[in-house]
């Protein structure tokens, strides 16, 4: 018999009976739209929590720290050296030593403490812009790039008033005026408590500001950044051979003759090689964070919800599967007297057990198809509901997601189902007696 002719005998057989027809392949569609919807919650759940610890930074950075100055002796400083050697490691694309310095900041009648930050020029490229542009590169003049909060932190010392007590931003133009910028913190704390004499102020530009509202934070909205070379050559020219504020010294308290980080920035080619790398500096010595971590955390709990909602998913398509055979053992039984002429005619047993498991199959992928359809319309009213009311703090995100890989797997595994449930019925159908078969009415 050809596989046309079973084809067409196998869709017949299952127009005879529509009602029954279209009872089991409703419970398979409920069954693939459970599963896939199930699924897809996961998968959507889990990318969601990508893109949020991805909004707080990298996932492709690893942080270091390194606080505990001289603990193992001076060999456990991190200096230019160590960041080369880090650059050493394997997966690593780049390092950006951090050099940290506090200053004072004022313009007109308003000041803040601000911590200054040198990275490298890489680490600034990362920075988000809404306003001005990155430092020139290669350039000795020192030019800031101001975090979105900053202006926040700046205040009248004359009347003690800032941002959290008037709900009013202190008139401060980064852009279009310089700020009055004081390095040395001891003589500006001895000129104003002690009576001694004020330090230098030095006229530094901003080049740019942070993309971010006033009240949104990111990791780049409590900081001022500069390039960390223009910030070394500074503050080599300032404190000439007397230490520098926030950088150790040694037994004679002398400065040492490089700079000391207490913080890097270690950029890794892939998010997932992070982990490996991160090892490899705790076992060096140094404290090591990266956003990885927690993320192999709430995948792990993620992982756990998707098995579980799958699981439910199949419950609902393992009784569709009992739907199937029942519907295949009951037509095995309508149709005993076709099944035994069909034999007396000479077609071949194994062309028998494929026209049952063609319409087993068929059923599987009809109820496949349109739960596919059901599932891909729920998803949309799922994200359509959480997108309207911000569910999880995630404006615009989507919390069920279904990628082609799924759909595809989908479809296979109705169709399979379908197949497995029709399998025993025509196994049943190849083991009746032609005669027997025949006499029955």
């Amino acid at each position: 018999m050809k596989f046309l002719d079973m084809l067409i005998m196998s869709v017949n057989n299952l127009r005879r009976r529509k009602l029954r027809t279209a009872l089991t392949v409703l419970g398979v569609i409920i069954g693939t739209a459970s599963i896939v919807v199930m699924v897809s919650l996961g998968i959507g759940f889990n990318q969601t929590i990508i893109d949020q610890i991805s909004e707080s930074g990298s996932l492709t950075t690893i942080q270091i720290y390194n606080y505990n100055w001289g603990s193992n002796g001076e060999d456990n400083f991190m200096t230019d050296s160590t960041m080369k050697m880090f650059e050493n490691l394997p997966y690593v694309e780049t390092v950006s030593p951090m050099l940290y310095t506090s200053v004072i900041m004022k313009q007109g009648k308003y000041e803040s403490y601000i911590g200054l930050l040198g990275v490298s020029r890489e680490y600034l490229e990362q920075i988000p812009l809404k306003e001005g542009s990155m430092p020139k590169s290669g350039s000795k003049e020192l030019e800031l790039i101001v975090g979105n909060n900053i202006i926040q932190q700046f205040y009248n010392p004359k009347v003690n008033e800032s941002y959290w007590e008037t709900g009013k931003l202190p008139e401060v133009d980064f852009m279009n005026r310089p700020m009055f910028v004081i390095f040395d913190m001891d003589a500006y704390n001895n000129a104003m408590y002690s009576g001694g004499q004020m330090p230098k102020k030095y006229l530094i530009n901003t080049a740019g500001l942070a993309a971010g509202e006033v009240d949104e934070w990111n990791e780049y909205s409590y900081r001022v950044y500069v390039e960390i070379d223009a910030l070394k050559t500074m503050l080599k020219q300032i404190f000439k051979k007397k230490p520098i504020p926030g950088q150790p010294t040694n037994a004679k308290g002398k400065p040492y003759s490089e700079f000391i980080y207490d913080e890097a920035v270690v950029y890794v080619d892939d998010m997932n090689h992070v982990t490996e790398v991160q090892k490899l500096i705790t076992d060096m010595g140094y404290q090591a964070s990266s956003n990885m971590e927690y993320l192999e955390t709430m995948q792990k709990q993620s992982q756990m919800a998707q098995a579980v909602l799958g699981g439910i998913g199949a419950v609902s398509l393992f009784v569709a599967a009992i739907g199937i055979a029942n519907t295949m053992m009951m037509s095995i039984y309508e149709r005993t007297k076709e099944i035994g002429i069909i034999k007396v005619l000479g077609c071949a047993m194994k062309n028998i057990r494929t026209m049952f498991l063609m319409e087993a199959g068929f059923i599987g992928f009809l109820g496949g198809i349109l739960g596919l359809l059901l599932s891909i319309g729920i998803s949309g009213i799922i994200n359509q509901v959480l997108s309207s009311s911000m569910l999880f703090g995630y404006e615009g995100g989507k919390l069920s997601v279904i990628p082609s890989w799924l759909a595809i797997l989908a479809l296979g595994f109705a169709i399979a189902v379908g197949m497995i449930a029709g399998f025993f019925p025509a196994l049943r159908a190849m083991k009746l007696s032609p005669l027997a078969a025949i006499k029955t009415e």
